[in-house]
């Protein structure tokens, strides 16, 4: 395919502890471009703006548990907000845009013109992206990405708000290209897939475990259970995730600036050229 990102493959995470928020982040971008600790940086940078806000607003310890150093933007086990995604998708100059709000009402309409998608749900996170003129489920809990056929797509997208899930829109200048061979961008649980592989993946999966999409019938109130995938979901407690997170917490300044080092800056046009970007 003539102008094919990363060579027509297609980047894939499977879930890691409960860092769904990490991968989902991550195939939206399409390449291992943030670590766990990169989040929990932009998390305890947030913290930390939420905090002085309400301190110069007047509000006091007293008034709640909100100037606790508690953190509101990740919880020890890693799981993170929406404000957080939405600051790691910034630094590559891309929206994050309520699907319900007026500025996504063509997304709505047609959903296909758009280039991706982040579901959210019981603090889980997935996205649904375009890759190379196809769309795909990138949700952690599969073995590989699920192609989605542009009729499905839409009726997917309403049967997820139908369920309750939260979907935003993640609108810019996607990054076109990533490194594939080089070790520094392998996090341990990414996998490079082209097409016909992730579908053999696919239907290799379901021919033993059944399909683990969506039924669109009204019975069912949560997807993950639909799935079958709610006893799927690692109830482990990693100690040192949440040790290496925590300690993370403690400091943000040196790691927010070393989030800010390893990823690109956000050049203004009349200065210097932006890496190659998707259309």
């Amino acid at each position: 395919m003539e102008g094919a990102s990363n060579g027509g493959m297609l980047y894939h995470e499977v879930q890691e502890s409960k860092l769904c928020a990490v991968h989902c982040v991550n195939t939206v971008l399409q390449g291992p471009f943030f670590s766990e600790f990169d989040l929990a940086a932009l998390a305890s940078d947030l913290d930390g703006k939420e905090r002085q806000m309400m301190l110069e607003g007047g509000v006091s310890a007293s008034s709640g548990d909100f100037l606790t150093e508690e953190s509101h933007n990740v919880s020890l086990d890693g799981d993170f907000s929406i404000q957080v995604l939405q600051k790691a998708l910034e630094v590559w100059d891309l929206q994050v845009i309520p699907l319900n709000c007026p500025a996504a009402e063509p997304a709505q309409i047609d959903p296909e013109q758009e280039n991706a998608f982040i579901c959210h749900l019981h603090d889980h996170w997935f996205c649904i992206r375009k890759v190379n003129g196809e769309w795909y489920n990138f949700d952690s809990l599969y073995a590989a990405p699920e192609h989605l056929s542009k009729f499905y797509l839409s009726a997917y997208l309403d049967s997820l708000k139908g369920f309750g899930w939260s979907i935003f829109l993640v609108r810019g200048n996607f990054p076109k290209e990533c490194p594939i061979s080089s070790s520094e961008t392998s996090n341990g649980y990414g996998q490079w897939l082209l097409p016909e592989d992730a579908e053999r993946i696919t239907k290799s999966c379901n021919s033993r475990e059944g399909p683990k999409r969506i039924k669109l019938t009204e019975e069912q109130s949560d997807p993950l259970l639909a799935f079958g995938e709610a006893d799927a979901i690692p109830e482990i407690e990693d100690e040192d995730l949440k040790a290496a997170i925590a300690a993370s917490l403690l400091d943000s300044s040196p790691a927010v600036a070393s989030v800010e080092t390893s990823a690109p800056k956000i050049e203004n046009q009349d200065s210097k050229e932006k890496p190659a970007q998707e259309e």
